[in-house]
């Protein structure tokens, strides 16, 4: 017995012995294959099993494994994934430099703590149309620019500004303009939930913090019971970075522009906690006259990697800013004062000061937690909320203006002496007023993905929202005057005006500043023109089946969700009946697809998808009352697309084809009836509903890229588009009590969608004249453009052009181990405004003697102006 004890002692320790001896090593580093330098955070795995590793700092792994021949899988974000085979030889095996390429449409690879729900387009295996920037290119070349601008070198997208300002830029995907396409912060939606409009200047610090912004054209990869119309913009923010470090950076640019911007990072901590930080400021005096800016930007990031199960990230952002703003004027106004011509300010007592200026502070926070219930099932949450506090100026009264048309405050102030403070409307006073938006909006999304087969794969969620908007009036500037005084008539039942009136005389006013709105307000008693606010509840499912191999996949997704608006009018009602009727919509989409690899080279994929879409709140209640409008209804969307992907070491490419019908459009408004033209008398208001619109849009996209040498990248894209209207619009025309005054039918069948060029073309470059210093350059057209003028059969083409930006980078290795590096970036940008021709005919001599406008016959048509700006960058890392 002892002897077989003996013998079974041994056999265990010769099995434990040889199991230990017979784990092999595989190792290597990875590189950025465009500079040469390693990528700390990149993940290693053996393909097939749960061995695996993490790059270090100076981008080395080591992986232990049982297995002595196989595959090793690399990705990292903003890199093409690579597959290295391997042999063991011996006991272990060191693959050298791998080097990984940037990706420009995919955004792979893992956060270590505060995925969240991004909804990448890699989160899916059939493609879509999708361009990526990353955070690289962002910083190289936004420069003073809004966030919007870093899409410009992308197919079917059309940016442009809106009201001269810092942040008053606008982006419009396939001919839709922003309450048509999605945008996502790190799978959050973020479009307004009133209007769906975007709001930029409440986004000025997205260029800081952004990790890449992924545009996907057309149906899109989200999951979400979202209406992406035109598309879906995902703007990807940094969480808590894996490496310690920091760094610090100057700015200047045209009109006297300067920017300081500061972070660390402390890297992930033994205790497994990390946090990113970065601080921001930024000012200057805006292109236009009367344009100026100034704003800060914040974000703060907390990681903790609990265990190899769950993460979390909790992330505050936030950008409170003001701006000055230089709204539209005729052609003819700009060609006689020249380009920066701006009448919405002037000086009191010789010191600058403007009627149009926006503020606003909108906070952010999302905690992100990652759940890895196991090799086949992640579960992932984000909850998140948004405190927006803010509005914008403008006058409010009798104006007065100087002999060179600019706001003459000086006359103002002693008119408003003159009438011994007191205030109305009817005496010539006159104020500045702020015009407040106010939001909480509280939200969460959930995702369970399991993977049920080596190839299906099933998502399901679940994204809830609560938001209440409040919007009033305060005195901003009295300007002389000690108070104002305003008397209006009261609706009760049924929406009917009563005999009824309301007086109050405000006192008080508070300075128009996003630090200010954000930490003090005035009482309900100080409000003037209007006071009401709005309730919207949002709750939706969603799912998605996707089955993938090597060389093929399909997909289903459907979302259901269901829509609830109340409307409180404390202003304009009677105490008892100032709480709206409750509406709920219930609104779905379904999207299919498939693709098709043929070969490593070449392939192929179609999707469709068909949503019906709830109308937005501010379309439900008719002209800012609480009278429900009866006309509306679900919008129709139907989506085709289709496309060839082409992919080889030096050239790729992409061809995509859309359709896409919009009906039952609903678009309403109001008139004052003047010049007694019209059904009632003058100075009646008449409600109208434009319905049964349908806008029709086709198109062709192309994208490439074409890398020759190791030090020449070129790029280019062009879009085709034809975009038009379909059919008939009726308008519905009502009285105040809602009475039916007509339905009139207007053709508007091949009408030109306008607000957007409908072709594009593009095309840029990047050369690398030596290590760390390069040189870029982008062109662009656009083309067949017609005025934003709606719904109409006869539409007024504009002029093309073109924009060039270019640009120089230099990067400058320092420190004793030349791990901290200085970056200089120069840009020159072409930049452009909108402007309308309003009150302009063929006679205008202005016009009709100067090429630059040739071509515009027709009245209230928009143009656009452009202009030159150049910036700095100096960024110090460590």
């Amino acid at each position: 017995m002892k002897i077989f004890n003996k013998l079974t002692f041994f056999g265990f320790f010769f099995l434990i012995t040889l199991t230990a001896f017979s784990q092999s090593r595989v190792s290597g580093s990875v590189v950025d294959a465009s500079f040469n330098e390693p990528l700390p955070g990149a993940n290693v795995v053996i393909k097939g099993t749960k061995d695996g590793s993490t790059t270090g700092f100076d981008g080395k792994f080591t992986i232990s494994t049982s297995v002595t021949s196989g595959e090793i899988v690399v990705s990292y974000l903003g890199f093409k994934t690579k597959t290295i085979p391997f042999t063991v030889t011996g006991s272990s095996v060191n693959l050298g430099n791998i080097m990984l390429s940037s990706d420009e449409n995919q955004l792979e690879g893992i956060v270590l703590v505060g995925t969240g729900i991004i909804d990448l387009a890699s989160d899916r295996k059939t493609p879509i149309a999708v361009s990526t920037i990353k955070a690289a290119e962002i910083q190289e070349k936004i420069g003073t620019s809004d966030i919007t601008q870093t899409l410009v070198n992308t197919p079917s997208v059309y940016v442009a500004g809106q009201a001269g300002g810092f942040g008053d830029s606008r982006i419009s995907v396939r001919g839709f303009q922003q309450d048509n396409t999605a945008f996502l912060l790190n799978g959050q939606p973020i479009n307004g939930m009133e209007d769906g409009k975007m709001y930029w200047s409440n986004w000025s610090g997205m260029a800081d913090i952004a990790n890449a912004i992924q545009i996907q054209r057309g149906l899109g990869s989200s999951k979400l019971a979202i209406s992406s119309v035109g598309g879906t913009v995902n703007f990807v923010t940094k969480a808590t970075d894996k490496k310690e470090g920091g760094f610090a950076s100057l700015g200047v640019a045209n009109n006297d522009y300067f920017k300081t911007l500061v972070g660390y990072n402390t890297g992930v901590m033994d205790n497994g906690f990390g946090a990113s930080v970065m601080l921001s400021h930024w000012q200057g005096d805006g292109y236009n006259f009367g344009s100026k800016g100034q704003g800060q930007n914040y974000f703060i990031s907390f990681g903790y990697k609990i265990n190899d199960k769950h993460n979390l990230n909790l992330l505050l952002t936030g950008a409170p800013q003001f701006h000055d703003q230089n709204f539209s004027k005729s052609i003819s106004t700009y060609l006689e004062k020249g380009r920066k011509y701006n009448d919405n300010w002037g000086t009191l007592d010789g010191s600058y000061k403007t009627e149009r200026r926006n503020f606003y502070h909108k906070p952010v926070a999302n905690l992100n937690w990652d759940f890895n219930i196991s090799d086949k099932t992640q579960f992932s949450t984000v909850l998140y909320a948004s405190w927006g506090r803010g509005g914008g100026t403008g006058n409010y009264g009798s104006r007065q203006r100087t002999a060179d048309g600019q706001v003459d405050f000086d006359a103002i102030y002693a008119n408003n002496e003159a009438a011994n403070g007191q205030g109305m409307f009817g005496n010539n006073t006159y104020l500045i007023r702020s015009s407040m938006n106010n939001h909480s909006w509280y939200g969460m999304v959930t995702n369970l993905k399991n993977q049920l087969t080596d190839n299906l794969s099933l998502n399901l969620g679940l994204d809830l929202r609560t938001y209440k908007g409040t919007h009033y009036r305060q005195v901003g500037n009295f300007l002389g005057l000690s108070n104002w005084t305003e008397t209006r008539p009261l609706r009760g039942g049924d929406n009917l005006l009563t005999s009824t009136t309301a007086t109050n005389t405000v006192t008080e006013s508070l300075r128009p500043d996003a630090w200010v709105a954000m930490f003090d307000s005035l009482g309900e008693s100080q409000r003037i023109d209007y006071d009401y606010s709005e309730t919207i509840s949002y709750g939706g499912l969603f799912g998605q089946l996707e089955y993938a191999n090597d060389s093929f996949s399909v997909f289903f997704q459907g979302s259901v969700s269901n829509q609830s608006h109340q409307r409180t009018d404390r202003y304009d009602y009677l105490e008892e009946f100032k709480d709206s009727e409750k509406v709920n919509n219930i609104g779905y989409n379904v999207k299919a697809g498939g693709s098709y690899s043929i070969g490593d080279a070449h392939s192929i994929y179609a999707n469709a998808g068909y949503y019906s879409r709830q109308p937005y709140h501010d379309n439900i209640y008719l002209n800012y009352t609480n009278a429900v409008n009866p006309n509306t209804s679900n919008e129709k969307i139907l989506g085709l697309e289709a496309g060839y992907g082409f992919r080889k070491s030096i050239f790729s490419a992409n061809l995509n084809l859309y359709a896409t019908s919009w009906k039952d459009r609903i678009v309403q408004g109001s008139r004052t009836v003047r010049n007694n033209t019209d059904i009632l008398p003058n100075g009646s208001l008449i409600l109208f509903t434009d319905q049964g619109v349908e806008q029709f849009h086709t198109g062709a996209e192309l994208d490439f890229v074409l890398r020759p040498t190791s030090k020449l990248d070129i790029k280019g894209f062009a879009s085709y588009g034809d975009w038009q209207y379909k059919g008939n619009s009726l308008r519905t025309e009502t009285d105040e009590s809602l009475n039916v005054l007509r339905i009139t039918s207007k053709d508007v069948d091949g009408g030109k969608v306008g607000d957007a060029a409908q072709t594009t073309w593009g095309l840029g470059a990047k050369y690398v004249l030596f290590e760390r210093f390069s040189i870029d350059a982008d062109w662009r057209n656009y083309y067949n453009l017609y005025s934003n003028v709606g719904a109409v059969k006869e539409n007024l083409e504009l002029p093309q052009y073109d924009l060039v930006d270019a640009g120089i980078s230099y990067k400058m290795l320092v420190g004793k181990d030349k791990k901290n590096s200085v970056n200089f970036r120069v840009n020159v940008n072409n930049v452009f405004d909108e402007v309308y021709l309003s009150e302009l005919n063929s006679n205008d001599k202005a016009v009709s003697g100067d090429d630059t406008f040739k071509g515009i016959k027709t009245s209230n048509q928009g143009y656009f102006g452009l202009g030159r700006t150049w910036n700095f960058t100096l960024r110090y890392s460590f």
